[in-house]
């Protein structure tokens, strides 16, 4: 399906309900916002903070924290519930992209950076070589910064199901090498809904990247974050949450979904703060070490208090 086929399908699809009144964004100070907003466009990066229209960039950029954006802006995949532009990225890497991310962290003065990416099926390594040259480069600046990473699943390229699982252990493995404080891979929703939402992913692929995560690097922590509101059950969200413990996921965020346009997935629910209250008292007696747990929660928000 083309995703002006797509746009077609979701927007005759209205949203069932407005916006709840309990689903208010900080705006933030103008000034720091602006502040990021001119780094940002002063060394030419992307954040998934603008490419996703987090509802919280307001408050990020106010505290004067941003999630990187890798590899460009344009995604090899077309995940339904995601405001990042598909297509056919430029293959012509920018290799100096790692350096300016570095100089922007160390004006911004921050302690503790995300760095996630695109997907990049297009790449032999599927990005996770940016993911390490980013890292490198900030850690010229300041060695003190702690540095988490938000990854795809580097899955493909195998001639079959085996050789496809080792390319995804050996893509893990060169990041893992670089030492992030914290790996993170989201399973986005629960497994039913997998297909509609993560198009070019799966529930067991995703699963099978953070076991690897433990399994090569046990001194490294592994998180995930679910979007909440597609269509999920209670019972769906809770057996989602066993499933993570299984692989010994040790980090959770849990929000919910908004709808970036008319061309996206629409919100079949809006969930009250007192059910991620519960889902998070769930999550604990599960084992999960840290939990974040709120409507407006994101896979990398306040992600230093985890």
């Amino acid at each position: 399906m083309t995703t002006q086929s797509r746009q077609s399908q979701f927007s005759r699809i209205p949203p069932k309900e407005r916006l709840p009144k309990w689903i208010k964004p900080s705006i933030g100070r103008v000034s720091e916002l602006e502040k990021v907003q001119g780094l940002v466009k002063k060394y030419r990066l992307n954040t998934i903070c603008e490419e996703g229209r987090c509802p919280n960039r307001g408050e990020c950029y106010a505290a004067g924290t941003a999630t990187f954006l890798l590899g460009g802006s344009i995604c090899t995949r077309s995940c339904s519930f995601c405001q990042v532009d598909k297509g056919s990225p430029n293959k012509n890497i920018d290799y100096l992209e790692a350096e300016r991310i570095a100089n922007a962290v160390f004006q911004m003065g921050l302690r503790y950076v995300v760095l996630t990416s695109v997907a990049r099926d297009d790449l032999s390594d599927h990005g996770a070589s940016l993911f390490c040259k980013t890292m490198k480069e900030i850690r010229k600046l300041n060695t003190e910064i702690d540095i988490e990473v938000l990854t795809p699943d580097f899955w493909g390229g195998g001639a079959n199901k085996t050789h496809s699982i080792n390319k995804q252990r050996e893509r893990l493995m060169e990041v893992l090498r670089a030492k992030p404080v914290c790996f993170n891979h989201n399973l986005e929703t629960v497994e039913r809904l997998q297909k509609e939402v993560r198009r070019g992913a799966t529930y067991t692929r995703s699963l099978g990247l953070l076991k690897a995560a433990r399994e090569l690097a046990p001194n490294i922590p592994t998180k995930s974050g679910l979007m909440l509101g597609l269509g999920e059950t209670k019972e769906e969200i809770i057996k989602t949450l066993e499933d993570l413990r299984s692989v010994d996921c040790q980090y959770l965020t849990l929000g919910q979904y908004l709808r970036p346009s008319l061309a996206h997935i629409p919100v079949a629910h809006y969930w009250e703060p007192k059910d991620f209250v519960v889902f998070a008292s769930e999550a604990k007696k599960l084992g999960f070490k840290r939990i974040n747990s709120g409507p407006l929660v994101r896979s990398s928000y306040h992600a230093e208090e985890s």
